[in-house]
């Protein structure tokens, strides 16, 4: 799909909740046309905030178990953890620039 790095059940804790800055999660699908639209997107947003942002991918279908703990019901779905912690959720792929704005606006808030 992109080159952003894949999470599993294996790497999902360590990788998301353990991590030091923030981590966006992109929980998406192979038969999601928005997923699809929206990986660029976001593989942008992973390299040009690498310092202060984390950008993983996860595929819903193959790790359920994860998408029902965080009751996703509809791909894509964004969701920004800090601290382990989730912070925020979208539904639904976005311009880059309201992507920007509402994660900056959700990070200004956890801080």
């Amino acid at each position: 799909m992109t080159d952003l790095r894949a999470v599993d059940e294996a790497t999902f804790d360590e990788v998301v909740l353990r991590s030091g800055k923030p981590v966006l999660v992109d929980f998406w699908a192979e038969w999601c046309p928005p997923c699809h639209q929206i990986a660029p997107v976001l593989a942008q947003i992973g390299a040009e905030r690498k310092d202060q942002l984390t950008v993983v991918k996860l595929n819903a279908d193959e790790h359920p178990a994860i998408a029902a703990r965080y009751r996703v019901m509809a791909m894509p779905t964004l969701i920004l953890f800090h601290h382990g912690e989730m912070i925020w959720a979208v539904v639904g792929a976005r311009p880059k620039a309201r992507l920007l704005k509402e994660l900056d606006d959700a990070l200004l808030a956890a801080v």
